[in-house]
C-alpha cells in the first residue's frame, strides 16, 4: 500500500477544467470611496468618506431644488396663460390628468384614463371595435357654416386583434371625399374648423370685450391725501374737502378712506389722544352720505432698529418691540392696542350708525404687512433686492434664541454675503442661483426673518379684534414683484415672505388672517409695465397677482384691492378691472371692494370723467369701452 499516495489529496478532475476568470465588479460612489478609505488605513479614510457622503447629500438635495424650481415655473405658466385649474399643490399627476381632459380624453379619480367610447348603436353597425376621435364628438359643432356643408366627422377603426401596445400606431381612418381638401388642415389651427365653445367665446369678447353690465358690484373707495390733517389734528381746508367729498359723491363712489396717524393723534404726550380734526372730516362724509374706511397709521411715526450699518430706520416700530416695555413703560403691543381703543371708544356713534364700513390696521412700512426693507431715504432705488431689517438689539436677542434652540449658536447672525440696498441678486452670495438662501443656515434663517414678521401679525390682529369686534378688518399685503422670475425671489425674501420657487411663502400669513376673519387687501399696480421694465429686473406683476389671490381665495379670503400708483388713462383702468373682476376664474371670484388711490385731492375734469367710467364699470352699471 502506498501511504504517500493515500496521504495525498483526492484531486478534483472537474478542476482541471480552465475557469474563465470572473469580471471584478467596480466599485461606484461612496463605495469606492470606503474602499479607498479602507485601504489607506486609519481614520483619515472614514473621515474622507464621511465628507464624500454630506457633500454628495447636499449636492442630490440641490438636484431635487433645482427640478422643483423648473416644475414650479410650468405649473405657474400652465396656470396663468393655459387656464389649467391646477391645486396649488399641484404635482405630475395633475398636470398629466389636465393635458389629458385637455386632449378629449376623460380621466377617472382613480387615475383610470380613457378614450370616450361611442354609443352602443353605432358600435353595432361594424364588425370591428369603433372608437371616436376625441376631436369628432366636438366637429359636428366645431365647424363653420360654410364648412358643415363639407366636412364630416372622421370615424377611427381598430381591430380587435390588435394588441393594447400597437393601438396608438395602427389606426385605420375612414375619410369622406368631401374632406379631401381640408386633409391638411389641422382641425384644431383651422380658420374654418373651429370648436364651437370657443367660436362663441371669442365672438363674445370681440362684441362684447368691454361689457361689465350685469358683472358683480364692487364698491369703489377713494383714499384722501395724507395732508389734510395736519399735525396739530387740524382739518387743512374744511370748505374746500367738502366740494371735493361732494364732486366724488357726484361720481358714485362708495365712500373714502382715511389714514389715522398715530404720531399726529398721541404725538403730544403718551396715552393722550387728540382726535379733533378727524370728527370735523367724519362729519363731512356724514354730510355727504359717505361710507367711511379708517386706517390705523402707526409708520413712518416711531422708531425702527438700526439696520446693518447702524443707522436708524425710522418707518415704523421694530417688530423687537412687540413685547418689550421699552415705550414709557408699554409694549408695542400695548401701544397699538390703547390707540385703537381711544378710536373705538372716541367715534362709537359713527361705528353705531354704521358709517364706518371697516378698518384697516397698519402692520410695517407703509401699512403694508413687511419689513421696512426698501427705504428710499437711506438710498435704495428700485429695482434693488433691499437688506433684511433684523439688526436691532431685540430682534438679535431673539435670533439668538433661535438658533441656540436649534442646536446651531453661531446662526445667530444676518447674512454676510446679501448684498446692499440697490445689489441685484446674481451679485450675492446669499440670493444667486444655488446660493446661501437654500443652504441650511439660509433656511433657517429666512423661516426665523419670515416668522417674526408672522408673529408681529399674529399678536395685533388678535387686539385688533376685540378693540373692533363686529367690524370689517383689513390688512394690506405689498406687492414685491421685481426678482419675482429668479429662483430665490430676492426682494421678497428681504421684505419678509420666504416664497422662493420652490415654496409658498404666503400661506402662512394668510393662515394667520384666515384666523382672525381679516379682509386681505393687495395692492395692484394698474399700470402697464413695459417688457424691458419687466426683463431687467426679471419682474412679473402678474404671476405675483396670480399666486397671492389664487393663495388667498383658497385660504376662504374675502380679497380688496387698491392701486399703488395712480391712474391717469383708461388702459391703466382696464388692468385694474381685469384684476378686480378676472374673466378667466373659472369660480368667478372678485374683488369685495377697491381703493382707488387718486393722483392729487383735486383732479382735473377730464381725469374725474375717465374715474366715472371707471365707477361704473365696477359696479357693473354700464358698458365701457375703457380700451378707446
Amino acid at each position: 500500500m502506498n501511504v504517500k499516495q493515500d496521504l495525498e489529496p483526492q484531486s478534483d478532475h472537474s478542476s482541471d477544467q480552465v475557469q474563465p476568470p470572473q469580471p471584478q465588479r467596480r466599485l461606484r460612489g461612496f463605495a469606492a470611496t470606503a474602499a479607498a478609505g479602507g485601504e489607506s488605513g486609519g481614520l483619515g479614510g472614514v473621515s474622507r468618506a464621511r465628507k464624500e457622503r454630506e457633500k454628495e447629500k447636499e449636492r442630490t438635495k440641490l438636484r431635487e431644488r433645482h427640478r422643483r424650481a423648473i416644475t414650479s415655473r410650468m405649473l405657474a405658466g400652465l396656470r396663468q396663460y393655459g387656464n389649467f385649474t391646477l391645486p396649488a399643490r399641484a404635482d405630475m399627476n395633475d398636470v398629466l390628468a389636465a393635458l389629458a381632459r385637455e386632449a378629449g380624453w376623460t380621466v377617472e379619480p382613480d387615475g383610470t384614463t380613457y378614450r370616450p367610447s361611442p354609443p352602443p348603436a353605432q358600435l353595432a353597425s361594424f364588425s370591428v371595435r369603433s372608437i371616436e376621435s376625441p376631436l369628432s364628438a366636438a366637429s359636428l359643432k366645431n365647424c363653420s357654416n360654410k364648412a358643415s356643408l363639407d366636412c364630416q366627422p372622421p370615424t377611427l377603426r381598430i381591430d380587435e386583434s390588435l394588441s393594447p401596445t400597437s393601438l396608438d400606431s395602427v389606426v385605420v381612418v375612414e375619410k369622406d371625399a368631401k374632406c379631401v381638401k381640408y386633409a391638411n388642415a389641422s382641425p384644431i389651427n383651422s380658420p374654418e374648423c373651429l370648436d364651437a365653445d370657443q367660436l362663441m367665446h371669442d365672438v363674445r369678447l370681440g362684441d362684447h370685450e368691454n361689457d361689465f353690465t350685469g358683472t358683480p358690484y364692487i364698491p369703489v373707495y377713494v383714499m384722501l391725501p395724507a395732508g389734510i390733517i395736519n399735525s396739530f389734528c387740524q382739518l387743512v381746508d374744511l370748505e374746500g374737502m367738502r366740494q371735493e367729498l361732494r364732486n366724488l359723491k357726484s361720481l358714485q363712489i362708495d365712500g373714502v378712506v382715511v389714514d389715522c396717524w398715530w404720531g399726529i393723534v398721541e404725538g403730544w404726550s403718551p396715552q393722550k389722544y387728540l382726535w379733533s380734526g378727524y370728527r370735523e372730516l367724519f362729519n363731512i362724509v356724514r354730510e355727504c352720505k359717505l361710507k367711511l374706511q379708517v386706517v390705523m397709521a402707526f409708520h413712518e411715526c416711531g422708531g425702527h432698529g438700526p439696520d446693518r450699518e447702524g443707522r436708524r430706520n425710522t418707518e415704523c416700530l421694530s417688530w423687537g418691540v412687540d413685547k418689550e416695555r421699552v415705550l414709557k413703560g408699554r409694549t408695542g403691543i400695548e401701544v397699538y392696542f390703547d390707540f385703537m381703543r381711544s378710536f373705538r371708544t372716541e367715534f362709537d356713534d359713527l361705528f353705531a350708525e354704521g358709517l364706518i364700513s371697516a378698518v384697516e390696521i397698519g402692520l410695517g412700512a407703509s401699512g403694508e404687512l413687511k419689513y421696512p426693507s426698501f427705504p428710499e431715504r437711506m438710498g435704495w432705488r428700485y429695482p434693488g433686492i433691499g437688506e433684511f431689517q433684523c439688526y436691532d438689539k431685540y430682534l438679535q436677542q431673539n435670533l439668538r434664541k433661535a438658533a441656540k434652540l436649534r442646536g446651531h449658536s453661531f446662526w445667530a447672525r444676518g447674512p454676510d454675503n446679501a448684498g446692499q440696498y440697490n445689489s441685484r441678486p446674481h451679485e450675492t452670495g446669499f440670493f444667486c442661483d444655488r446660493g446661501d438662501y437654500d443652504s441650511y443656515y439660509g433656511r433657517f434663517f429666512l423661516h426665523w426673518y419670515a416668522q417674526t414678521l408672522a408673529d408681529h401679525a399674529d399678536n395685533v390682529l388678535s387686539l385688533a379684534s376685540l378693540a373692533f369686534e363686529d367690524t370689517q378688518i383689513t390688512v394690506k399685503i405689498p406687492a414685491v414683484y421685481w426678482w419675482y422670475k429668479t429662483s430665490s425671489h430676492a426682494a421678497e425674501l428681504t421684505a419678509g415672505y420666504y416664497n422662493p420657487t420652490n415654496q409658498d411663502g404666503y400661506s402662512p400669513v394668510f393662515n394667520i388672517l384666515k384666523k382672525h376673519s381679516v379682509t386681505l387687501k393687495f395692492l395692484s399696480s394698474g399700470l402697464h409695465i413695459s417688457a424691458q421694465e419687466n426683463d431687467e429686473p426679471l419682474a412679473d406683476s402678474e404671476g405675483l397677482s396670480w399666486q397671492v389671490l389664487n393663495s388667498a381665495w383658497d385660504h376662504g379670503l374675502s380679497v380688496a384691492g387698491e392701486n399703488v400708483l395712480p391712474c391717469y388713462d383708461r388702459d391703466g383702468y382696464a388692468r385694474i378691472l381685469e384684476t378686480a373682476k378676472p374673466r378667466s376664474n373659472p369660480d368667478r371670484r372678485h374683488l369685495s371692494f377697491f381703493v382707488y388711490r387718486q393722483p392729487s385731492a383735486f383732479m382735473e375734469r377730464e381725469m374725474t370723467m375717465e374715474l366715472g367710467y371707471f365707477i361704473k364699470c365696477m359696479h357693473g352699471e354700464v358698458a365701457a369701452d375703457l380700451q378707446a
